[in-house]
């Protein structure tokens, strides 16, 4: 038996297009379930999706082509392409390609053949990825592309599906019909994943609590993972009865009822604006990629069974045998469609790569702070203002600790900004676990400021799909240790699509986690987990880190301008033991308290905060949230000399990280402390300051001293002081540093 089974696909249906043309004509019996037009477009863009599998492997075959996961056996899916509009949005599935072959002839126009050529190729031309990745997408098709698409692409369908409804809610002007709906495609391996296990929950729920959400859910049975098989009658079983979700189901080699169900379960998500779930049986042919040798997990004889089950020689036969078509009329489309292809893909050749790693990164640059600064530095009308504030506006108060003013900050941007949404656990009326959005909920109502489920994946999907939407999300997450849950809707998702689609499609949001160690008597690690490698290893994120109320509100306020404007994605960490903080030294001093930023002041992206040394700034420690207010006790309690040699930096931004204003400090000082909160391996950025302090010509020399947490997790009770830095340590550095510079000079 032939282990490649490319060449035998393509004779069974070729052979069969022949001998149908041998037989009669025969009188049209049109079916009423299905248009006969659209029953030969669902079959041309099925052939056209099979011509472009086939045409992939032997790209590869010649070293012209990189991707060869297809859509052979799957072709029912082109009847979403014929029945849905170009308005609704889809977050397809990698083999939806006769969706995408449907969905573009029913446009026309659309350079389909071409673009997939191109992205299977790699090239620098694909108007989608530029070169990238091989997606499915287009903007004019409303197909945002998905790389990731085992499940993680589920969680922000809904949360497109529920902003949308958001949108006419508040009287938002949106960019869909008021009657949109979302459709994701997957197949029936992916609803084990934990990514679609909270998405189909999180529908169920919406429903539960009489929340529009028009999401389309539809699952695309061909009985494997790869070469794990799904049970049978799994996805019916877990489906058919489950609550708040309605289920269809279709056997995808029935082409008129195949349409017939696909058309109700669309009308049913489109008129009732509630969840919807299309369980479609296909199959796979020629194995799940072109590596794939199936004879090492299925017999011959299983092969052959399912090869004759394609849905292009059922759909060939029904359509001669309604008379819809000759033999010979579908032989001649498959043809001309055969050569439409060859000839497209007699350029790839020729076709432009990516050439340079600034081509390859370019759409994760950091947003540029005059792109950003207009925004940042606006503000809300002051009639508007008055409404939210009354007669005592927040600058006009005395100084507060770092949660209030980041509340505030958050009820300006909110009057500022229309289509800013604040949402999360406990948000609402709570006002959050340490009450930074009290108060929220009273001044913009829950259209605005509104409770999630307990999921942060969810939390972050639903951000996802709000941005896609037209909103600038700022969900919260509770705790940075809870971030880890749902890290893959940060990284794979949320960040990848700018990259993935050449920046054409983003997701805006600035993600608010309350986060790292010190505080006292509560948590253990859940509470208290001080490692950020998480959020430093994600490419293009944006990662603010105030310690202070003034800080916060100013960063805050660039961070949604990035969003707003540069497009980009934040993380907003706030160090919980600092958020009330008011004293630094001693009690009652209100060291750490601040004023609160008039409108019109913010911290420009990637800039640090310098707290000065009297005089000579010998030493300078560099550190962020909780190390800077232990740096300044330190230095007091080091002594006037301390007072007088010992600078502070602030880094503040963690990505872009400040590596430049930081050299330029440390090349005037003689000794470098980098005091980091973070676990010494891989947590926090003093690895990367330390490198780049190594390597540059003119710091050469300079001692370094690296303070740094343990590597461990942060245990309950007092033996936390045992794994974090502390002050009495990092005196005791400063003091070493300083007694080192004595001797040098007395020794001189």
């Amino acid at each position: 038996m032939s282990i490649r089974r490319e060449e035998i696909v393509r004779r069974r249906l070729e052979d069969l297009l022949d001998e149908l043309g041998r037989e009669r004509p025969r009188a049209t019996r049109p079916d009423a379930r299905i248009p006969a037009a659209e029953a030969l477009a669902c079959f041309e863009a099925g052939a056209l999706s099979r011509l472009l599998d086939l045409e992939a492997r032997r790209l590869k075959d010649e070293g012209l082509g990189f991707y060869t996961i297809g859509s052979a056996g799957h072709e029912a899916n082109a009847v979403l392409g014929r029945l849905l509009r170009d308005t609704d949005p889809c977050l397809l599935h990698y083999r939806s390609g006769a969706l995408m072959a449907a969905r573009a002839a029913r446009a026309g126009g659309e350079a389909f053949v071409r673009d997939t050529l191109l992205s299977l190729c790699a090239s620098a031309l694909d108007p989608v990825s530029g070169g990238r990745h091989k997606v499915w997408g287009s903007r004019r098709l409303a197909v945002p592309p998905q790389t990731s698409t085992i499940a993680s692409h589920l969680p922000k369908a809904v949360g497109l599906a529920f902003a949308q409804e958001r949108r006419v809610h508040l009287g938002l002007d949106g960019a869909r019909p008021d009657d949109a709906i979302v459709v994701a495609s997957f197949g029936d391996a992916s609803v084990n994943h934990a990514s679609a296990t909270t998405a189909f929950n999180a529908a169920a729920w919406a429903r539960a609590q009489s929340l529009p959400c028009p999401v389309l859910f539809v699952c695309e049975d061909n009985g494997l993972g790869i070469s794990v098989q799904t049970p049978e009658g799994w996805i019916r079983k877990c489906f058919e009865t489950r609550a708040g979700i309605t289920y269809f189901h279709a056997d995808g080699r029935d082409l008129p009822a195949t349409w017939e169900v696909a058309r109700r379960a669309v009308e049913h998500c489109r008129h009732t604006r509630r969840p919807a779930f299309l369980h479609v049986d296909v199959v796979r042919l020629m194995g799940h990629a072109g590596s794939d040798v199936e004879l090492t997990y299925r017999d011959e004889r299983t092969i052959e069974r399912i090869e004759a089950g394609d849905p292009l020689l059922a759909w060939a036969r029904w359509i001669v045998a309604c008379g819809l078509a000759t033999g010979d009329e579908l032989s001649a489309a498959y043809d001309r469609l055969a050569a439409r292809v060859g000839r497209v893909a007699a350029g790839a050749p020729s076709w432009p790569r990516l050439a340079t790693v600034e081509d390859v990164a370019a759409p994760l640059r950091f947003p540029a702070w005059g792109e950003l600064e207009a925004c940042a530095r606006g503000a809300a009308p002051a009639a508007r203002r008055r409404l939210v504030w009354g007669d005592k506006l927040p600058e006009d108060d005395r100084p507060r600790h770092l949660a209030m003013q980041l509340g505030r900050a958050l009820a300006d941007l909110m009057a500022q900004h229309r289509e800013l949404l604040v949402f999360g656990e406990d948000v609402a009326r709570k006002g959050g676990v340490y009450h930074v959005t009290a108060g929220l909920y009273e001044k913009f109502g829950v259209g605005r400021v509104f409770n999630t489920l307990l999921d942060e994946t969810m939390i972050l999907g639903t951000a996802i799909g709000a941005a896609q939407a037209g909103f600038v999300p700022v969900p919260e997450v509770q705790y940075l240790a809870y971030l880890h849950n749902a890290e893959d809707q940060l990284r794979g998702e949320a960040c990848s699509q700018r990259f993935f689609s050449a920046g054409q499609w983003d997701n805006p949001m600035v993600v608010r986690v309350a986060g790292l160690a010190y505080q006292k008597g509560f948590g253990g690690h859940f509470h208290n987990d001080d490692s950020l490698g998480v959020l430093r290893d994600v490419p293009g994120l944006v990662l603010a880190l105030p310690c202070r109320g003034d800080d916060a509100v100013g960063m805050l306020r660039t961070c949604v301008a990035a969003a707003k404007v540069g497009r980009a994605v934040c993380a907003f960490v706030e160090p919980i033991a600092l958020y009330m903080t008011r004293d630094l030294h001693e009690d009652g001093d209100g060291g750490w308290a601040s004023a609160y930023p008039a409108p019109g002041e913010a911290v420009p992206l990637g800039e640090p905060r310098l707290y000065e040394a009297g005089r000579r700034g010998r030493v300078l420690v560099v550190t962020y949230g909780n190390g800077v207010p232990m740096a300044l006790r330190a230095r007091r309690l080091a002594g006037d000399l301390a007072e007088q040699d010992v600078a502070v930096l602030d880094l503040r931004w963690l990505a872009p990280l400040p590596v430049e204003a930081f050299l330029a400090l440390a090349r005037r000082a003689e000794e470098v402390v980098l005091l980091d909160e973070c676990r010494r391996t891989g947590g926090g950025p003093s690895e990367t300051l330390a490198t780049a302090l190594a390597l540059d010509p003119e710091a050469r020399g300079r001692r370094l001293t690296r303070i740094t947490a343990a590597d461990s997790y942060v245990p309950l009770g007092p033996a936390a002081d045992l794994v974090l830095p502390q002050v009495d340590g990092v005196r005791a550095a400063l003091e070493r540093a300083l007694s080192e510079l004595v001797d040098e000079e007395g020794g001189a």
